[in-house]
This record gives C-alpha cells, sequence and structure tokens, in this order.
C-alpha cells in the first residue's frame, strides 16, 4: 500500500471549493487534491459508493441453503447468502449488540451466524433467534435486533447491492439489457476463474484507465492485436459496420447490436448505469484470447462468432466484456485512499467443464496480462498525480470521452455532498 501525507487543514469547506474549481475546467483532468484528501475520500464513500448499484457475486456462488460469501466494500463487510428456504439474503456483517463480525471466513456454508463476542445468534436469513440473557432487559424483543438488510437485485444469475435504502430502482434499467446480456445465459453460467488485483493507487485513477483506450496502443500490445477501441471511431467504422451487418444472423440473437447508454449523467437514477455497445474485433479474431481462437464453447444462446464483442456498463463500478465463448467481468472497489481491489471475473458456459471443455490458462490468458499492465501503469500514474508539482493535462475529446463523463458525474455528486458536509 502506498501512503501520502495527510493534510490536517483539509475541510468540506475546502472540498467545496475545490469542486467548484474543477467544474470550472471542464475537458480537464482533475487536481491531485481528489486522489490525496481525506475528506473527499470519505465523502466519496458517502455520496458515490454507498448509493450505488455495485456487482456482489454470482448465484452460482451460493448453490446451496445455507452458502454464504463475503463482499468487501470500503471497510464494510456485507455476507451475501442463502437461507434455510432458498430465498438470497444480504446483510451487514456486524452485529446489533456492540458491532463484532459475525462471520469471518470468506465463504462457507452456515446454520446459523454466532457473534464471537457476546454469543448473540442469528438464523441464515439475518433474524435474531437468541440474544444470551438478553430477557433481564425490560421490553428487549430479538424481532428488533436481527442483521441489518442490505437492498440487493438479482438480474440474470448476477447479485447486485445498493447500501442506500432510498436508492433509485436498477431493476428496470438492467430489463433494457435483457436481450444484449441474454444471449450469454449468464444465469446459468460457470464461474471459471476470478481473481483480484489489488493496485495501490485511488480507485478513480483505476476507474479513468478503464474508461479510456487512448493507452491501449502503447501499453497493451496483445490486447490491442485484436480490439478496434485502440483506434478513433472513424478508422474502424468499415469494420464495425461489417460486424453489425452479419450480427444477427451468425449469432441468433435478434437485436445483438442494439445499443443503450444510460450511464451516469444518463442514468435513470443515481448508481444506475446501464449501457451497452457492440464493437469489431480486428479480421482473425473470433474472441479476446492470445491469438484470437475460441477458448470455451459457444456461451449461452449465442451460435457462432461474429467477429464481434459486447461492452456492458452495470452500474458506475462494473463492467463487462463478452465474448461469444466467454465474459469477463471488471469490478473496481474502494479499499482506502491509495488502495483499489480491482476484481476480473471469467464466465463460461454453465455445462463446461474446466480442462475438458477449456484451459483455465488459456481462457484467462489475455485479461490476466492486461490486468497486470495495466496495475503496473496505474500505480505509475498515482504515483505522478500525486506529486505537488502535478498540473493536470486536457482530456482526448474521443478516446477519453467516458472519463469525462465519469468526472463531471463524480464532480456533481461530490458536489452535492460537500455542500451538506459544510452546512
Amino acid at each position: 500500500m502506498k501512503f501520502i501525507a495527510t493534510d490536517v487543514t483539509d475541510s468540506a469547506a475546502r472540498l467545496a471549493e475545490m469542486v467548484t474549481r474543477q467544474q470550472g475546467k471542464p475537458g480537464f483532468a482533475i487536481d491531485s487534491y481528489f486522489y490525496r484528501s481525506h475528506v473527499t475520500y470519505q465523502t466519496e464513500l458517502e455520496q458515490i459508493v454507498y448509493k450505488s448499484w455495485i456487482y456482489a457475486g454470482h448465484i452460482s456462488q451460493i448453490p446451496n441453503h445455507g452458502d454464504y460469501f463475503l463482499f468487501e466494500l470500503g471497510e464494510d463487510s456485507i455476507i451475501v447468502s442463502r437461507d434455510d428456504i432458498g430465498e438470497v439474503q444480504v446483510m451487514h456483517n456486524i452485529c446489533r449488540h456492540r458491532g463484532s463480525r459475525v462471520c469471518e471466513e470468506k465463504s462457507g456454508n452456515r446454520k446459523t451466524y454466532v457473534c464471537p463476542y457476546h454469543g448473540w445468534v442469528y438464523n441464515t436469513d439475518g433474524s435474531l433467534m437468541t440474544a444470551r440473557d438478553m430477557d433481564l432487559l425490560e421490553g428487549f424483543s430479538c424481532d428488533d435486533y436481527g442483521l441489518k438488510q442490505v437492498r440487493f437485485e438479482v438480474f440474470q444469475g448476477m447479485i447486485f447491492i445498493n447500501l442506500d435504502d432510498e436508492a433509485g430502482d436498477f431493476r428496470g434499467p438492467l430489463e433494457k439489457l435483457n436481450t444484449v446480456l441474454g444471449a450469454y445465459d449468464l444465469a446459468n453460467a460457470r464461474v471459471a476463474d476470478a481473481r483480484i488485483y489489488r493496485v495501490d493507487a485511488n480507485w478513480k485513477l483505476c476507474l479513468e484507465n478503464y474508461l479510456e483506450c487512448y493507452h491501449c496502443a502503447t501499453s497493451h500490445r496483445a490486447y490491442a492485436r485484436g480490439h478496434t477501441l485502440k483506434e478513433l471511431d472513424h478508422k474502424v467504422r468499415p469494420l464495425n459496420e461489417a460486424m453489425w451487418a452479419r450480427a444477427e444472423k451468425v449469432t441468433g440473437i435478434k437485436g445483438i447490436t442494439a445499443g443503450f447508454y444510460d450511464y451516469y449523467d444518463a442514468a435513470s437514477a443515481f448508481g444506475a448505469c446501464a449501457y451497452h455497445s457492440r464493437y469489431a474485433l480486428y479480421e482473425g479474431y473470433q474472441t479476446g484470447s492470445e491469438d484470437g481462437k475460441p477458448v470455451a464453447p459457444l456461451m449461452g444462446h449465442m451460435q457462432g462468432f461474429d467477429g464481434g464483442a459486447g461492452d456492458f456498463q452495470l452500474g458506475p463500478l462494473t463492467f463487462m466484456l463478452n465474448y461469444p465463448d466467454h465474459c469477463v467481468l471488471y469490478r473496481f472497489i474502494p479499499r482506502g485512499i491509495t488502495s483499489t481491489d480491482m476484481e476480473i471475473v471469467w464466465f463460461v458456459n454453465g455445462d463446461a467443464e474446466a480442462g475438458v471443455d477449456y484451459d483455465r490458462d488459456k481462457l484467462t490468458w489475455l485479461w490476466h496480462r492486461t490486468s497486470q499492465e495495466d496495475e503496473a501503469i496505474i500505480v505509475r500514474n498515482s504515483e505522478g498525480v500525486n506529486s505537488h508539482f502535478f498540473e493536470p493535462g486536457p482530456y482526448h475529446p474521443e478516446f477519453e470521452a467516458m472519463s469525462m463523463k465519469f468526472i463531471s458525474w463524480y464532480l456533481d455528486a461530490l458536489g452535492r455532498g460537500a455542500v451538506s458536509g459544510s452546512e
């Protein structure tokens, strides 16, 4: 982990001032203050991260009654489980007595959750079963002290959570992606691999890096050989148009090229981004692999390789790149001012068997390599922007257009939090 000096003079008033100043410089990268400030980070968690819809995991991680896994977000721990009657439950991992974690192992199977501190026992649905000797407290009822519930949506096998009880609807935006995402039948998919890359950098640097491909040609040579996003739109438009023309016939999915752009400021509710576009791979590349050749059986309802890939955004911090034979999910989770968990999940068709239908190393080769390259350039970027002498430069108007949309949305949200905090 990288450590930076804490500015003891930082305040909500200063944050509000810096937001206003930055909003007066549209099209430019943000000041180093936003990567270094502890006031900014706390406001981000409260006003952005905890109010956004975020991918927590896949339904296949909890196939049986009593199964659970933990999802860590910022400084918090969330239990995602299947209760005794088979229903999905999402709960804060915090005992309602004195706040101890009631679950420590990252995943497993439980008949109950028992607080190791004072022995309060919770059912798998989060309700409080027993609280030892608390009957001595007049008016105490177990019904009043179950584990706090978290809002969630299960969509095509993916579990999304939001820590804000008043969060806007996410089901509606997700339903817009029903056809294009449903082509891969993720509800019945298999998680072939999942890896967390702990990056010593602020979460925004990781996210901004993902949102642009200006760096792809220079930093990701293997990726750039097969993916047209490394080029300006007009240079690869003929490839895209040819792919769009054949995509429905080859894949067998009507509407597979439909685009949806409800993200950041254009989202129907705060933190409820829903985005899809389909772009072409270069000639000779059928999928995202070392040589462009298939690495797994076709996903879900896909019937062939059209030379394209589906690009998705599901909330502000979750993204997918879906090839006809496998899907790759990216999620960015803040873990501190200078620490981010970049998690990558590889999905294959539910009937595919490791070692028979796919080789895990070949399946993960491209995006594992690309993620390692990203980690190196993001850390180097972090070291530069945290310098007291960093002066932000302009974004590229096309390559970094999504980064600019994110920053505009981010500053608006941060500004609302800064104003309320300074009152």
